[in-house]
This record gives structure tokens, C-alpha cells and sequence, in this order.
């Protein structure tokens, strides 16, 4: 029989890092759950922190669905492994009433968050990853696990460093019979950029002309301010993936559900996913599925919630805006979510005078000097060089300023001052830094 401490010994003596898939060697924390960590470990040392990192929805989850999740707290049983047909009956009459979209149950694929789903994609469906710079810090790290090639759109400040037509072209010529996954996330995570139909329209030309498989990333869709989302769906019907859930418009990130609708002429990408989830996460919670009905199916009471969300939310993004312009900041336009991604690369002479000369050492600064916790421009795909960060405008108490605007306040600065002074204070502070 093998001794056991000697066989302790032996495997401590191998590296651990030799034992790891070669995929997975050197990849670190999400940036956005340890910026999150950080910033709570500085708080819990008696710093006065503005967490402007975590993306997380500052608004409770809506009442209609607390309610329903109560009724159903009972529910025990494992699920479809593509979800309670119930619930994907709700979201197919959801995608019809926002975008007028036909849909069947059959269609749909419930998940344990879109994060989830999107990686089964990768897994199952085998192309390369095209993502914009800058993109959501998780696309490219999950491609990097399963050993798919990535490859980078570039972007520019004058079209909201969004995608575009030409650039889809130029990557796609030089391959032309590639398999390529494109995501398009709108409104966009760190950006806020939401493309207009014609932006839309043209990029599905693209995508089309090269067969481009196109998942379309409309987790923010029910926070785009001028609540007119448009899914790339209307434009490339036979080719695009729908991503949605409830984690960011309806407040419920923590309670982890998604969904992908998939057009008939990708079935059998479908049917894999679906085999793979069944070996995997099997069925999303059934409590959560039977609550999620009631966000789907809408109604007045969700409508305004949205409706209030919505207008909160843009009230900050201006403010946010306005600020860090007048402090020497390029900011694109945010047209929905919670995010903005300001690029500080005017100021580059004078922050290099005091030694910051790339973006992980800009939020280091930041964080250390004006106690505001952001996220570098690099982890979104960004240039090391450039002095981009992206900060989340969510440190607030969203319950309280829903009951604020309900009781007939007028949202305006003092409003802002009152509702969301640790967002108000952080960027203010960001901007003095800036401006020193």
C-alpha cells in the first residue's frame, strides 16, 4: 500500500501550474469580481471607496417576480434541459411584443446565466471568435479556455468604438471560408454604445455575405435609455443568436438565468448546445424559472419599473459624461446600461509627468489616490498603452431612488445628490484627480 504522506510529498513536489490545462495556465479572476474584492477588502480597512468596477444592476428585482418566486419556492424537481415550456413560452411572447420577433418554445434554451450559454457555444459550435476592441472582459477568456482562435475588431472613438461593416470585411477577406462567431453586444458592456438600425443593418450585410454566425448580446436591451431597443435579429434573421436574461433589466444577476433563441436554420447547433448543457448544468433552478415567467410575460407593473430604471440611469450617464468631459476625458455616447469608458489620453503629458503611462497603472493611481475603483482599458481588449478605463455607475441604493421618483421627486442634480451621492462623489473625485 502507498504511503500516504509520501504520496503527498510527491505531488507537492510537481508544480502546480504543470498540472493545469495549458488553456487555463495564467488566467487570473474575472477583473470585474476582483476589482469587487479589492474594493471591499479597502472598505473593510476603513477607506472611503467609490466602487465603480462591479457591474451589477443597483435595482431590486421587481416585486411581481419576488412574489411569484415565493409561490413557487416549493418546486423541486429537475426541469427540460432546455427549460420549463412555460417559460419559454413567455419569452418567445417577450421577443414578439419588444421586437417583433416569431419565435417557437422549441427555439429557445434556457441557461444558468447567458455567461454559461455562451461558452457551451464556443464549445460546441467550432469557428474563431471575433470580438471588438473594447469587449466585455469574459468573451475572449472563455474562447482562450477551449483554444479558439480570437480575433480583435478595431474600433473608433467617432462610431462609438463599435463594429462596423468595413471592419467585419477587411477581418472576413482574408479568410473568406472561415468559420467566424461574431458577438455584437448592444447596448454594450463597457461602452454603453447602442447601434442605431442602420449601423445594424449594414453589419448584417457583412455577416451575411460571409456566412458570419452572429450572437447577438442584448443583456442590456431593457436598460437602453430611449427603451427602442433593436435586436440585430430584424436584420439577420437566419444567422443571429438572441442572448437575453434578467440578470441586468430586471435586477436579478445573483439569481442566474438566461436564455438563447436560435433561428429554425441553426437547429442543430441548438440541438448540441442542448446535449452538452444536459451533461453539464442539466436544468436551471426551478424556482428561478417559474419567477422568471412573470418578467417575461411584462405587464404595467414591469413596464414602469423599466420605465424609472431607465430614466435613473440616464440622468447618471449624462452627469458621468459631462463630468469627466469637463475634466479632460473623451467619453462615446451612453445610450443604455450602466457603464461608461472614458479615455483620459488628452491628458497623457501630464499624467505622465507623474509616472502613469498605460491603464492598469492609470486605476491603480486611481483607486490608491482618489479612492475610485475602476477597471483598465486592457482587460477590455484595449491597447496597454491607452488611458481607457471603464467605471459602472451602480453604487447606490436603486430600491431608494425607485421610491423617490414613485413619491414625485424631480430628477434632476439634487436628486442625483440625495439617491446616488457614493456614484456622484466617486466621479467628482475622478475628475479633481484628473484635473490636479
Amino acid at each position: 500500500m502507498t504511503d500516504p504522506k509520501s504520496a503527498a510529498a510527491a505531488l507537492q513536489s510537481v508544480s502546480p501550474s504543470v498540472q493545469l490545462n495549458l488553456n487555463v495556465r495564467g488566467l487570473g479572476l474575472s477583473a470585474t469580481l476582483a476589482i469587487n474584492e479589492r474594493s471591499a477588502q479597502l472598505q473593510a480597512e476603513g477607506r472611503t471607496i467609490a466602487r465603480l468596477g462591479l457591474g451589477q444592476s443597483p435595482f431590486p428585482v421587481p416585486d411581481v417576480m419576488q412574489r411569484r418566486l415565493r409561490d413557487h419556492v416549493h418546486e423541486k424537481d429537475y426541469l427540460a434541459v432546455q427549460g420549463l415550456p412555460a417559460l419559454r413560452q413567455a419569452i418567445c411572447g417577450y421577443l414578439k411584443r419588444t421586437q417583433d420577433l416569431d419565435f417557437d418554445p422549441e427555439d429557445i434554451l434556457v441557461g444558468p446565466g447567458t455567461k454559461e450559454l455562451m461558452f457551451l457555444l464556443q464549445m460546441v459550435y467550432y469557428g474563431d471568435l471575433v470580438i471588438p476592441t473594447p469587449s466585455w472582459v469574459s468573451y475572449a477568456p472563455q474562447a482562450q479556455i477551449l483554444g479558439r482562435p480570437i480575433t480583435w475588431l478595431p474600433t473608433d472613438p467617432e462610431t462609438g468604438l463599435g463594429v462596423t461593416a468595413g471592419a467585419l470585411r477587411d477581418v472576413c477577406a482574408q479568410d473568406p471560408e472561415r468559420p467566424r462567431l461574431l458577438i455584437l453586444n448592444s447596448p454594450g458592456n463597457p461602452t454603453g454604445t447602442a447601434y442605431t438600425p442602420e449601423a445594424l443593418g449594414e453589419i448584417a450585410a457583412a455577416a451575411l455575405e460571409h456566412r458570419m454566425l452572429l450572437l447577438s448580446d442584448e443583456i442590456y436591451g431593457g436598460v437602453q435609455f430611449d427603451g427602442r431597443h433593436r435586436s440585430t435579429a430584424c436584420f439577420y434573421r437566419g444567422g443571429t443568436i438572441i442572448s437575453d436574461g434578467i440578470s441586468k433589466w430586471a435586477g436579478a444577476g445573483g439569481w442566474r438565468l438566461g436564455f438563447f433563441a436560435f433561428p429554425k436554420a441553426l437547429a442543430w447547433l441548438r440541438r448540441g448546445m442542448a446535449a452538452a448543457a444536459s451533461e453539464t448544468y442539466t436544468s436551471v433552478s426551478a424556482p428561478i424559472q417559474h419567477a422568471a415567467i412573470a418578467a417575461f410575460e411584462g405587464g404595467p407593473e414591469i413596464e414602469l419599473y423599466l420605465e424609472r430604471s431607465r430614466a435613473i440611469l440616464a440622468a447618471l450617464a449624462d452627469h458621468v459624461s459631462q463630468r469627466l468631459t469637463r475634466a479632460g476625458a473623451l467619453v462615446n455616447p451612453i445610450r443604455g446600461g450602466f457603464y461608461a469608458f472614458p479615455n483620459f489620453d488628452p491628458l497623457r503629458e501630464r499624467l505622465a509627468a507623474r509616472g502613469i503611462t498605460d491603464s492598469e497603472t492609470l486605476c491603480e493611481r486611481l483607486l490608491e489616490e482618489a479612492g475610485a475603483a475602476t477597471l483598465p482599458g486592457s482587460a477590455f481588449g484595449r491597447p496597454a498603452h491607452e488611458l481607457s478605463l471603464r467605471l459602472a455607475f451602480v453604487d447606490f441604493d436603486g430600491a431608494a431612488a425607485l421610491d423617490a421618483l414613485a413619491a414625485g421627486e424631480t430628477l434632476d442634480a439634487g436628486f442625483l445628490n440625495r439617491h446616488a451621492r457614493r456614484v456622484v462623489e466617486g466621479i467628482e473625485a475622478m475628475a479633481r484627480w484628473a484635473e490636479a
